[in-house]
């Protein structure tokens, strides 16, 4: 009896450490949105309060999903794919445009990015997919039929935003690395990804421009953002300047609760902070790959590896824009960064994999 609640019982490891980036999120969040919502909004707590709504909602989903077998996903799997598609169609004939992107669909008084859900949407109908498809998995001819899933997502996604839809690609490529017995015929898939990638930058000047801008920042007005986070990178030293009194936060980092938030962090937290933010990251991550070993059929650790993927790919893309190794892509910091809508899905996926952990082997 014992080892059968063993077996039942969530990974509570993970949720404490996903428990413990939402507050610490919703703490630096406050600090680096405080004074532009002061500015913009007259009240301080603006942006923490739209947070603390969407965080709240996330949370109750998240423990609403993690007390569902995750094997009743299987049956929507198909519906939820079709819903992100008509949904990325949406963005762009009805979408609300905000810094020259189509991103967001209004419904009343709330928006939402429909590109959150298709994360997820993604990452079960993959994992059903390849779970349909394990006994002819190794066949280059079902890699090319599982790829053609993604791409209308990807291209739909991309057509606004390509960070997005970078990150829905990885996603989907490594849960197809994760299953395959044979790893040769990615070379072929990867070539194939960097030419996608690159018809999508030629697509959109703005694109190229960012390269530009990434290789010398000082040189083009757009290129202030990152100089300013690399500014505030390097006042931070090692201990920081202490929570509250960064001084880049103050207009000098535009947006600095958004996609910049990491440098915010670096500022007031120094190395030792940041350090200790990403080493939770880590540690999540590594749940996620625990997750996925001990589970007991493809379809669970599937879900649990794509979720460690998506974990993966925008924490480390977010780091590298803010610290200037990759050109500016506008990808946020998961738990961090302010976004309700992010928030909403992130801990709805923490859901699914804290499901897939309570019937692991232990």
């Amino acid at each position: 009896m014992a080892e059968k609640e063993k077996k039942r019982s969530m990974d509570y490891t993970l949720l404490l450490i996903v428990l413990s980036l939402v507050v610490i999120g919703l703490m630096i969040l406050y600090s680096t949105s405080a004074y532009n919502g002061q500015v913009k909004f007259h009240d301080s707590f603006y942006y923490l309060k739209k947070q603390a709504f969407a965080t709240i909602l996330g949370v109750l989903l998240m423990l609403f999903v993690a007390g569902i077998d995750y094997h009743i996903w299987e049956k929507v799997a198909v519906c939820g794919y079709l819903a992100a598609v008509a949904l990325s169609i949406a963005v762009m004939l009805f979408g609300r445009e905000y810094n020259g992107s189509k991103r967001w669909l209004a419904l009343g008084p709330f928006s939402f990015q429909p590109s959150e859900f298709s994360k997820v949407a993604l990452i079960i109908f993959l994992s059903w997919l390849v779970t349909k498809n394990v006994k002819t998995i190794g066949k280059m001819s079902t890699l090319c039929k599982i790829m053609i899933w993604i791409l209308p997502i990807v291209g739909l996604v991309g057509a606004s935003n390509l960070s997005t839809a970078i990150i829905i690609l990885g996603i989907g490529v490594i849960l197809i690395f994760v299953a395959s017995p044979k790893y040769a015929q990615f070379i072929g898939m990867g070539s194939l990804g960097i030419g996608f990638m690159g018809i999508f930058l030629a697509l959109e000047s703005y694109r190229l421009e960012r390269l530009a801008i990434w290789r010398n920042p000082e040189k083009y007005e757009k290129g202030y953002q990152t100089l300013q986070g690399l500014y505030a990178i390097g006042s931070g030293g090692l201990f920081g300047t202490g929570l509250g009194n960064s001084v880049q936060k103050l207009g000098f980092v535009p947006e600095a609760q958004n996609d910049m938030i990491f440098s915010i962090i670096c500022e007031e937290l120094g190395l030792v902070g940041a350090s200790f933010i990403v080493l939770l990251f880590l540690l999540l991550i590594w749940r996620f790959f625990l997750v996925a070993t001990h589970c007991r059929d493809l379809f669970g650790a599937l879900i649990a590896a794509g979720a460690m993927a998506h974990m993966m790919i925008q924490v480390i893309l977010n780091i590298a824009v803010v610290t200037n190794t990759i050109p500016n892509t506008g990808i946020t910091l998961p738990f961090i960064s302010y976004g309700g809508t992010s928030v909403v899905f992130l801990l709805c996926e923490m859901g699914l994999v804290l499901s897939v952990s309570a019937q692991g082997e232990g």
